[in-house]
């Protein structure tokens, strides 16, 4: 075989690889990774739709070569690697002329005079730090001597602002035990406008990946909400992140099934729980879920009713049944379209978004019906190439897409690393339909539909 097969052939496996990386956990994720060759791996660092998770899980468990060609990756935003944007854009800023007075009467002395201790730093992040980021960094450019264990401490007794979690993580140098500290809260406490921030944050930071948010993340309400976050302006998800952290936390709410009477216990004990979203669910199911009264938590504001925003979140994590199809012959023809590909790729875009916006067709219809699978697993091949990845501008049916091919894989190849490898391997060069690949490498039958 000459190089240059051998090289499509990589480039080819990286660009499936990064596609089903997206519906993996970390274990199964990790897995994945290790099975690669060097020519494989050195593709899937640089490849454009390389999820979150897996470059925290590169950069965590990869070596230097790995943490090379990541940096080098433009699509790779925010993360704290030479010649990408992160915290160098916050050290460019100068300090301000009068924040350095008003330092120095907060402190009862001059910040020159030596370090700042963990508790002179955390009195003045918890002045400084109320929504935004930026002063708490200015505050972090004095010298000082930081505990993590009793900055961790300090933020259990009463928790550090919004602004100045979101400046320890893009600055100091804590520990994992830590930055999973500093994303817990009391349940009591009203979530302000911008609490998501740190969470969005520490994923963006590559410090945690969504499944270890989901498990240290707490109140648990705060873990639904992050799984669908409202719209609001400032720091949020891309829309990948968004179907990430979608899908995470639709794996932690596995064990309550379909089973409405289970969650709509989920959704009475959600406003007032303390604990992180995978102790609500234990004890959602083994019924436990009451205060230790045996009264259900109720709310932080005191009331019983849930916020309409938790509700909303719920229910668009919640199972449903199927709606009936409508659009007769013409959904029909749609549905038959997705095994035909037109001449050119720009008429299938156009024919699919077409059937998108009359709503002859939906994000899961592509998943289940188009062929080849590689190119129902990628939005480019029936939405169209776009500048950015949050750019789409059909985010519900990219979501539902992601969501579907999420349910298929956890239902077809579950926990098993051998299964996701196979389907991994073989996507590349099989030529039917998602589903089909996915019966075929359970069942253990031959999956080549090659001539």
């Amino acid at each position: 075989m000459s190089t240059a097969v051998e090289d499509r052939d990589s480039r080819r496996l990286a660009w499936c690889v990064a596609h089903v990386l997206r519906h993996a956990s970390d274990h199964i994720a990790l897995a994945l990774l290790h099975r690669l060759d060097r020519p494989t791996r050195k593709y899937l660092c640089r490849d454009e739709w390389l999820p979150a998770s897996a470059v925290t899980l590169l950069l965590r468990h990869g070596g230097e070569a790995d943490r090379h060609y990541i940096a080098r990756n433009p699509h790779v935003v925010g993360r704290p690697l030479p010649g990408l944007p992160g915290p160098a854009r916050y050290a460019r800023r100068r300090t301000p002329a009068g924040l350095l007075p008003l330092l120095r009467a907060e402190l009862g002395r001059d910040p020159a005079d030596g370090p700042l201790t963990t508790g002179e730093l955390t009195g003045l992040l918890r002045r400084h730090g109320i929504r935004r980021p930026r002063a708490a960094l200015d505050v972090l450019r004095l010298p000082y001597e930081l505990d993590p264990d009793q900055l961790a401490a300090e933020h259990a007794r009463r928790p550090l602002p919004p602004g100045s979690t979101e400046a320890l993580l893009l600055v100091a140098d804590l520990p994992e035990k830590s930055v999973r500290a500093l994303l817990t809260a009391p349940a009591a406490d009203a979530d302000g406008p911008s609490w998501h921030r740190p969470a969005v944050r520490a994923v963006r930071m590559g410090r945690l990946t969504h499944e270890e948010l989901v498990a240290c993340v707490a109140p648990a309400r705060r873990t639904l909400l992050l799984g669908h976050l409202p719209a609001c302006p400032g720091l949020r998800w891309t829309l990948p992140e968004q179907a990430g952290m979608r899908a995470a936390v639709t794996r932690a709410l596995a064990p309550l099934a379909d089973d409405p009477r289970l969650w709509s216990e989920l959704l009475r004990h959600a406003p007032g729980f303390p604990g992180p979203l995978p102790a609500l669910v234990a004890a959602v199911t083994a019924g436990t879920a009451g205060s230790p009264d045996g009264s259900p938590a109720g709310s932080p504001d005191g009331s019983d009713a849930p916020h309409d925003d938790l509700a909303r979140a719920v229910r668009r994590l919640a199972p449903t049944a199927a709606e009936p199809a409508t659009g007769g012959v013409e959904r029909e023809l749609a549905l038959a379209s997705l095994a035909v590909p037109m001449e050119t790729v720009e008429e299938d875009v156009r024919w699919v978004r077409d059937c998108l916006d009359r709503g002859l067709l939906t994000g899961a219809d592509v998943i289940r019906h188009k062929l080849p699978a590689c190119w129902a697993l990628d939005e480019v091949h029936w939405l169209g190439a776009v500048d950015h990845p949050d750019r789409y501008d059909r985010p519900g049916a990219v979501l539902a897409a992601r969501a579907e091919a999420d349910r298929l894989f956890a239902l077809a190849l579950g926990e098993d690393p051998d299964a996701w490898w196979r389907v991994a391997r073989t996507l590349p060069d099989f030529a039917g339909t998602l589903p089909h690949l996915l019966l075929r490498v359970t069942d253990g039958d031959s999956v080549s539909t090659r001539p």
